[in-house]
Order: C-alpha cells, then sequence, then structure tokens
C-alpha cells in the first residue's frame, strides 16, 4: 500500500506521520526506544490493506522536531494525547512496539477515552531486568535474530536523533513502571511476543497479559523482537483479527453503561 508523508502539530511542536489508507477503524502506530517509524512503515503498509494506518515519530526521533531537551515519558505521551484528539480519528487503536508500549499504555492510563484499543508488540522493560548491564546483553542476544536490513535503519535513525536523544529514551525506558500502570488500562489489549524474542520473556509477556483487565496474549512463533519489521503481514492479520472482536466488545458495554 502507498504511503502518505504528513506534518502534523501536537502541543507546539511539529510530527512527521505517515498514514496508509485502507477501509477498516485507526490504528496509530508509536515506536521504540532511539528510533523512528521507520522500522514500523512495512507494517504500515500490510496494515493499510485493511485499516486505516498511521505512524508518527515522536518529538527528537526521525523527521519530527527536536525539543531543546528530551522529554519526559509523560511528555511524550501527552503529545500523543494531544495529536489523538486534534487528529480527528474516534478512539483509534493504539499500537505500541517495545518502548512504545511504554508510550501508548502512559496515554491510555491517563488519557481515558483517547484509544479505543491497545496493541502491545514487545512490551518493555521486565520488572526483572531493569539494569544496564541486562538490557545491552539482552539486545545483543536479539539482534542476531533481527533481519539485517533494520542495521542502516537503526544508524540512521540514532544520527537523526543524536546521542543525547537515544540515550535519554533508553534510560525512561528502564525507568518506567509499566506494571503499575497496566490495570488502569480498561479497552481491551493484545499483547503480542515474539517467540524467539531475548528482550521480553515468555513470563513478563504473561505478566503484562493477566495485570490487563482486558489483556490476552499472542505469540508469533520464531520471530525476535521487531515483530513488526520481521513479519509485518502475520501482525496485520493478528491486529486485524483482534479488533473485529474488540471494538464491538467495547461499544456492547458502553451500551449497558
Amino acid at each position: 500500500m502507498p504511503l502518505e508523508s504528513l506534518v502534523h502539530t501536537a502541543l507546539g511542536m511539529k510530527l512527521a506521520v505517515w498514514r496508509s489508507h485502507g477501509p477498516g477503524p485507526a490504528v496509530v502506530c508509536v515506536h521504540g526506544a532511539g528510533v523512528s517509524s521507520r522500522e514500523l512503515l512495512p507494517f504500515v503498509r500490510a496494515m493499510g490493506a485493511t485499516h486505516d494506518a498511521w505512524s508518527l515519530d515522536l518529538p527528537g526521533f526521525g523527521r519530527s522536531e527536536k525539543p531543546r531537551a528530551p522529554l519526559t515519558l509523560t511528555a511524550l505521551a501527552d503529545t500523543v494525547a494531544d495529536w489523538l484528539a486534534a487528529s480527528g480519528l474516534e478512539r483509534p487503536c493504539l499500537l505500541g512496539g517495545s518502548f512504545g508500549c511504554q508510550v501508548a499504555v502512559d496515554v491510555a492510563a491517563r488519557h481515558p477515552g483517547a484509544a479505543g484499543a491497545l496493541v502491545l508488540v514487545g512490551p518493555t522493560v521486565d520488572a526483572r531486568g531493569r539494569s544496564p548491564a541486562r538490557l545491552v546483553g539482552q539486545w545483543l542476544r536479539n539482534s542476531v535474530r533481527e533481519s539485517p536490513r533494520m542495521l542502516p535503519l537503526n544508524v540512521a535513525d540514532y544520527v537523526d536523533a543524536g546521542p543525547r536523544q537515544v540515550l535519554a529514551s533508553f534510560g525512561t525506558s528502564m525507568r518506567d513502571r509499566i506494571e503499575d500502570k497496566l490495570p488502569h488500562v480498561t479497552v481491551p489489549a493484545l499483547v503480542v511476543r515474539g517467540g524467539k524474542d531475548r528482550m521480553v520473556s515468555q513470563a513478563w509477556a504473561e505478566e503484562v497479559t493477566r495485570l490487563l483487565p482486558r489483556g490476552r496474549l499472542v505469540v508469533m512463533d520464531g520471530l525476535p523482537h521487531m515483530v513488526p519489521y520481521k513479519d509485518p503481514e502475520g501482525l496485520a492479520r493478528e491486529v486485524a483479527a483482534f479488533l473485529q472482536t474488540a471494538f464491538l466488545q467495547t461499544a456492547l458495554l458502553e451500551a449497558e453503561w
């Protein structure tokens, strides 16, 4: 599917946004720490076959505006929430990849009504592994399973952001206690783990799912951490199947209230 490149504004900052027009409800993607939408665009194209698929570069990354100082997780989530409110999209599905899961959860927990569903692909960071040495080791073990075509994308992302932004984003990811927020996410949520992911263990994926009031887990066999890049079509099928029931369940619950 062709991608449309746009520039939007949220909280006074210019954001680079990509869109693949599709017939179904909107899916908005948020990228991981230190990188940009580059790694998510294959998934956005695939998702556009069935849904209105979007991805945005967080402030400081990719083609978005660079703030004077790295933003906190709260500020990043507020920027996403402000963009969602201004976009005209009605309670879209918010899909996070890696650190993007932490941003998405923060949006859903503090801005009820901003999203109608969540998809958390490789949610970080395992509460039992919040140390720089542990994270570096996990990243190295996982990297050998990722597509080699991701390397130039990562290099471009790190150059665009600069070392200060990149290191700050990893530090923010490591300090965030996502487990404290998960019980406050009231919308349907799908947790996706690659079966060969060395950054997100099966035990942690199950813990994240258990803490979500309306969560369920899908494990995609043989895949590493970056599922959206390694198997965009497969992930798009999983997300489409999830959304078929998620939005209907939400509508029925709201009708009962």
